[in-house]
Order: C-alpha cells, then sequence, then structure tokens
C-alpha cells in the first residue's frame, strides 16, 4: 500500500459486503445491454475490465425492474423476469474473479423513462408535471437532432399512481432483488435521485399530493421507504442494500434542498439501507445544469453535501462528481466520506486503482471532461471515450503482440501521432516518432492553454512516449530522403490540419490573426511555416518564452497571460466552433469583449451536448454577443462588419479579430510521399478535423493493424 493514498485503499464495509479498497465503479448507463434487456458478451466484457484494474466495487447501472416498462434508455439491462438472471450472474461471477464485488443499481425511471414515452406506454409520476420552459432542445445540432431520443417525443402521456400502482411498483423491486440475489450478486443500489421515479416522489417540486404519499418530507420519502424495506426482504440478509438520493435539486423551484435530504437519509438508514450514496438533480430544462449537478464540470460540486449526510447518519456515505484521487483520500481522512464513485476517470482508464495502488497516479489516462461519455446517451448510443477508444469494446483485440515486428515511422508529434507510437511501440514494433518543431503535442499543446484538462492528456501522452522505446527526433522534417535513410518498413502520417480553408476581405491586416499566428504568439513556435503579423515586441517575447521553456507549459502560459498578452480589449472571433468558443472562454476571462460571428446557425460544433450547454450558457453569462448565421464579412482597421441573418449590415469593433475556421483534412504531404514511392497511412486531421477523441480513436484503429 502507498502511504499517499492509504484512505483510499483501506479495505471497506457495506452492510455485510467487504470490499478491497473505497474505490467503486459508480452505476452509469452504458447502453450496453442486449435489446431484450439481457447481458451479453459487450456488457460482461466491460465489467470485466473494472474488475480487472484494481476497483473495489463494479456496480452495474440503471437495471429495469419494470422493463420494458419504466425503461429509461436504450441497451439498458433489466431484471424484470427470470430470463436476465443468466448474464447478470455471468457478470457477477467474471468481477467475482478478479476480486471486485459485483451490484446492481434497481431503476424505474418514472418521469425520465424515455423508453416509455417514445414506445406511447404512459411515464409513471407522482402527479401530473408542470411544465417548465428551457433551452435543452436548443443546444442540439440539427444533425444531432435527427438522432436524439428527445425529438422523437409525440403525445407524452403521463399515469398518476394510484395505491395499487405504487404497490406492484415495490413488488417490482423486490422481486429484482430476489433475482439479484440468484444471480450472485454482492450488492443493491436502490436509485432514488435524478429524477426517476423515486425522486420524483421525494421532490416537492414533482410531488404535489395529499395522501399518505406526500405532504411531508416523511410522506414523500414512504416510497423509497418501501422499497427498501422490499428490496431487503428480497435480497436476504448477505446482499448489502444502500440508496442513491438526490440533496439538491439545482436551480428548480420548489425542488429537494439539503435539509430535505438530512431526513431522508435518516429515515433510509432506519428502514435498513446499509449506505447511502450522494448525488444531485438539476431543473431539466435548462442545458447547463446537466453538468452542473451529479456529473459536475466543477470539482467537488457535491462534497459539502456529502459531509453534511455522513454527520446524520452512521452508515457509509458514497461520495462522487469530478473528485481526484488526493482528495478523496483526504475526504476519508476527514471522515467526512467513504468510499469514492467514478464514472469518467474509470472509462477513461479501468486501470486508474492499480495504477494509484502500485503509486504511480501519472501513469492513469486522465479523463478531460469532454462529456463524451455521457452526451452520447443523449443522442440515443451507447457510452463511448474520446481519450479512450477502447471503452465499451474491451472484448476486441486491441494491442496483440505483432506477428512480424517492423520499423515505422510516424511524422507529426500531436495526439493522433503519439498515440499511434505509443500503441505500435506496445506491439512490439520498433517506431521513429519525427516531429518539425521543438516539441511534441502538436495543436494539442494549444488547446490545453485555452482548456486546461487538456494538458493532463498532453503530458501523459509526452510521459508515456518518453518511457517506451519510441525514438523521437524533434526538429527535423521527414523528407523521402530521411525517411529512406532510416530504412522506415511503413510510414504513418499524423501532421494534421490545413488551416488556411478560410479567407476574408481584409484578412491581410496586420491585426487580423489565424490559427497559426495564435499558435506563434502563445508557444514561441518559429517551425510553422507561412509569415507572422505580430509586432516585434510580441514575436521576442514569444521567442524569449520559447528559449526559456516558458512557452512550453500551457499552465504557466494561462498565467502569465492573465497579466499580459499583445492582443487589444475588443476582440471578434470569425468561427462558432470549439476552437472558437473555447478561445472566447480563454479570452473573457483575461478581461476581453469577445463578440463571435459565424455563418452556421448554431455554435458549438466539435464540442460534445452536455460540455456544449455548459460552455455556451457560460459564455452568455460573461458577456459573449453571438452573432450566427452571418455573412459577407469584411474587416477594416477598426471593426468587422457583416450582414445578419434578417439581412441587416452590422458593425462589430476590433482591436484584434481571430479567424477561427477555415480547417480541413490535408493530405498533401501524404500525396507528396505517395509520389515518392511509399504507402503512407493517414491519422488524425489531415483526414479531416475530429479534434481529441477523432486523434485517439484513428490512432488506435490504425496501430491494431500494422
Amino acid at each position: 500500500m502507498t502511504a499517499q493514498f492509504e484512505n483510499l485503499l483501506a479495505p471497506g464495509q457495506i452492510g455485510p459486503m467487504m470490499l478491497r479498497n473505497r474505490m467503486l465503479l459508480t452505476a452509469m448507463g452504458t447502453g450496453l445491454a442486449e435489446d431484450d434487456g439481457t447481458c451479453g458478451a459487450r456488457a460482461l466484457a466491460f465489467n470485466r475490465q473494472q474488475a480487472e484494474g484494481g476497483i473495489g466495487l463494479v456496480t452495474l447501472g440503471v437495471v429495469g425492474v419494470g422493463w420494458p416498462i419504466g425503461g429509461n434508455m436504450k441497451g439498458q439491462p433489466a431484471l424484470s423476469e427470470d430470463r436476465h438472471i443468466a448474464g447478470i450472474a455471468a457478470m457477477a461471477q467474471a468481477v467475482q474473479q478478479h476480486g471486485a464485488r459485483f451490484a446492481v443499481q434497481l431503476h424505474f425511471g418514472g418521469l425520465v423513462g424515455m423508453e416509455d414515452m417514445l414506445a406511447g406506454r404512459p411515464a409513471w409520476t407522482p402527479s401530473l408535471p408542470v411544465a417548465v420552459e428551457g433551452d435543452m432542445l436548443d443546444g442540439f445540432l440539427d444533425e444531432e437532432a435527427a438522432s436524439a431520443p428527445f425529438f422523437q417525443l409525440r403525445d407524452v402521456r403521463y399515469k398518476v399512481m394510484a395505491r395499487e400502482d405504487i404497490a406492484a411498483l415495490v413488488e417490482m423491486f423486490r422481486a429484482a432483488a430476489d433475482r439479484a440475489r440468484r444471480a450472485g450478486v454482492d450488492g443493491i443500489e436502490i436509485h432514488g435521485g435524478h429524477g426517476y421515479i423515486i425522486s420524483s416522489f421525494l421532490s416537492p417540486a414533482t410531488n404535489r399530493r395529499d395522501d399518505e404519499y406526500g405532504g411531508s418530507v416523511a410522506n414523500r420519502a414512504r416510497l423509497l421507504i418501501e422499497i427498501i424495506e422490499a428490496v431487503r426482504d428480497g435480497a436476504g440478509p448477505d446482499i448489502a442494500v444502500w440508496c442513491k438520493i438526490d440533496t439538491e435539486e439545482y436551480e428548480r423551484e420548489g425542488g429537494i434542498r439539503i435539509e430535505h435530504a438530512l431526513e431522508t437519509a435518516r429515515l433510509a438508514e432506519a428502514a435498513g439501507a446499509h449506505a447511502i450514496t450522494v448525488t444531485a438533480n438539476h431543473e431539466g430544462s435548462r442545458g447547463a445544469l446537466h453538468s452542473g449537478s451529479h456529473t459536475p464540470q466543477t470539482p467537488g460540486l457535491n462534497l459539502p453535501k456529502a459531509a453534511a449526510i455522513k454527520r446524520a447518519v452512521s452508515i457509509p456515505v458514497i461520495f462522487s462528481g469530478r473528485i481526484e484521487a488526493e482528495l478523496a483520500d483526504a475526504v476519508i481522512a476527514r471522515g467526512e466520506g467513504d468510499f469514492l464513485g467514478m464514472g469518467r476517470k474509470l472509462l477513461a482508464d479501468p486501470a486508474l486503482p492499480a495504477k494509484i495502488a502500485k503509486g504511480d497516479p501519472s501513469a492513469i489516462l486522465p479523463c478531460i471532461y469532454c462529456y463524451t461519455c455521457i452526451s452520447s446517451i443523449y443522442y440515443g448510443g451507447s457510452v463511448r471515450c474520446a481519450v479512450n477508444p477502447e471503452t465499451a469494446f474491451e472484448g476486441e483485440d486491441w494491442l496483440s503482440p505483432a506477428a512480424v515486428a517492423r520499423h515505422i515511422a510516424v511524422i507529426g508529434g500531436g495526439p493522433a501521432g503519439m498515440e499511434t507510437a505509443r500503441r505500435l511501440a506496445l506491439r512490439g514494433h520498433r517506431v521513429t516518432l519525427l516531429e518539425r518543431s521543438r516539441m511534441l503535442g502538436g495543436t494539442l499543446r494549444f488547446a490545453s492553454i485555452a482548456y486546461d484538462s487538456n494538458e493532463r492528456l498532453l503530458d501523459w501522452l509526452i510521459r508515456q512516449i518518453g518511457q517506451s522505446n519510441v525514438e523521437v527526433r524533434l526538429g527535423e522534417d521527414a523528407t523521402p530522403e530521411l525517411l529512406r535513410s532510416i530504412a522506415a518498413d511503413a510510414v504513418v502520417v499524423a501532421t494534421g490540419a490545413r488551416r488556411d480553408l478560410f479567407t476574408v476581405s481584409g484578412d491581410d491586416h496586420d491585426h487580423v490573426l489565424n490559427g497559426d499566428d495564435m499558435r506563434r504568439l502563445m508557444l514561441g513556435d518559429k517551425a510553422l511555416p507561412g509569415r507572422t503579423k505580430l509586432g516585434w515586441t510580441s514575436r521576442a517575447l514569444a521567442r524569449a518564452g520559447a528559449l526559456t521553456g516558458a512557452t512550453s507549459r500551457p499552465s504557466l502560459v494561462r498565467e502569465a497571460t492573465r497579466a499580459w498578452m499583445p492582443l487589444g480589449q475588443h476582440i471578434v472571433i470569425i468561427g462558432g466552433d470549439l476552437v472558437g468558443l473555447e478561445l472566447a472562454e480563454f479570452l473573457v476571462h483575461r478581461g476581453r469583449q469577445v463578440t463571435i460571428l459565424d455563418d452556421t446557425p448554431k455554435f458549438g460544433r466539435g464540442l460534445q451536448i452536455v460540455r456544449r450547454w455548459r460552455v455556451l450558457d457560460d459564455l452568455r453569462q460573461a458577456g459573449v454577443h453571438f452573432e450566427p448565421g452571418a455573412s459577407d464579412f469584411a474587416i477594416d482597421k477598426t471593426a468587422v462588419h457583416a450582414t445578419r441573418s434578417d439581412g441587416q449590415r452590422i458593425r462589430f469593433p476590433a482591436d484584434n479579430v481571430v479567424l477561427a475556421r477555415g480547417a480541413g483534412a490535408d493530405l498533401r504531404f501524404a500525396e507528396t510521399l505517395q509520389a515518392a514511392g511509399f504507402a503512407p497511412h493517414i491519422v488524425g486531421d489531415a483526414l479531416g478535423v475530429g479534434y481529441i477523441e477523432g486523434a485517439m480513436r484513428s490512432a488506435a484503429e490504425l496501430a491494431r493493424t500494422l
């Protein structure tokens, strides 16, 4: 055991269930079950790999007790019939064989029963819901709306539950617990949060009943208490039973507050719950709040509420929500929580617990909090991860030893090039990584300045390359002559996108910068081709930063630019996709007034929906002016002119203009190599802008085949 994480690595107990450490895979809707609710090879492989990674407890999420009634998502597992037992039993055995415990989270959709609504079944509810206006649907791009379940709803109906319905629901939970027992599970979590059926009874915003299931906290908690008792009965004495409850409904008028949750937690303990999982909910009509409650962008958002619950009960408390291992260890040490639940981090690296146990947390492939995982569910798909393309495809062969080891040259030291080189080396190939600039990172280094979570991935990739047997050659152009001289058997091109595909009248003015100009400014990268528009002072400072190494660390650049940056007060960004929006975030946090123009009707392409909601909302709150659907751009020395979507000609003052669009596939270098007799393979943005997920996924797909 490493002393650094002695509390996190200590054994723990939830009721009759002993765990090897305090780290848990929290219940998630992965969408990996079969169409009939059974769990097959894909779900088995996912959960087995989590157990192999050293976690203490694997929890299978959103297991439907009444499925298909109460169904919430495609690919949802179920325990509503005996035929579902075999798949759950296979997972339990696989997880237990690797030293972890296995639990199922019992679930019924209610007001969030999307599959009920899509099928025309009424959504079960304590009371008829009150419609609330919001912006959630506005955040989807048009092509996303075609697959997003929200846009397929027609004539949603509701079933206000009578007493016999409540009794039937309680029996569904009891019967599912009995099937879980027969499947050999170690624990059962009752999902009492996130707006699902139990949560909607607990919330005064959705429960307006005047019978014994409405009114006071004790009455609103009556359904939860009856379900806890029924699940304990079905599970028997040898299985741990606990519940997940909301401690807050953020920005929901009249919703759950911590004082309600404290009383509910005490009632749950008295009813026999062995632990409490602390979570939160939100006003669902507000897009930005989907990253502001149970899966927060703000680190440790719900930790104070977990500590309050911990003080109110004598049973263990499970906490979660963007909490790094160091903080989790301290929380346990202070007695403010007992177990760390993780979701996103374990999608990025299932071996996180084992790496912590080895005292090597720097080896953990980091989550970059981009919300690719949860957003995929909003589009009606199964879970995936931007930094780990193997997530949800664990049963496939990704890193088998190469049948014939070859010498492979990888050209380009950005994320696609580094990941390709890393994977090829792991397979046993001899790899030479050629990068024309003086440091690795490519566009990821610049992206790390605007969005700090990217720097974690940058550092990890560079560290992994440094620890591998990849030969890295910086400051060298990968000419055909060089490739012949090193006798490369195969060549991979990872040289990135072309970024000069957008022109506008007046873009030759010196105060107009494109992506390459911004990279030179921030990184002092003289290796980039083309002229520079930066003034002598800016060039000198950027070059000095490069020579001293200051600009090699995005974190240092972020801090330095808070004090000084050679850009004016009024900045117009032309480009409303990921690059333009993250640049706008960076600039407004440094006191600039920003306007974003683009001809697209909606901004945010390249951002996944849950993060897009958050970024757009934050920028609006910061006073950024959006002008979607603009056209006919023209730049003069003091302003940007455009035609608004309604035909009106508009003018925006601009001390600087940044062209943040016009990137696309760049096959020119690959074609040069082809003409010289090579047969290059291409990965990353050279194939077309795919951002981090595209870089990592294309690298993994190619590396497994060479």
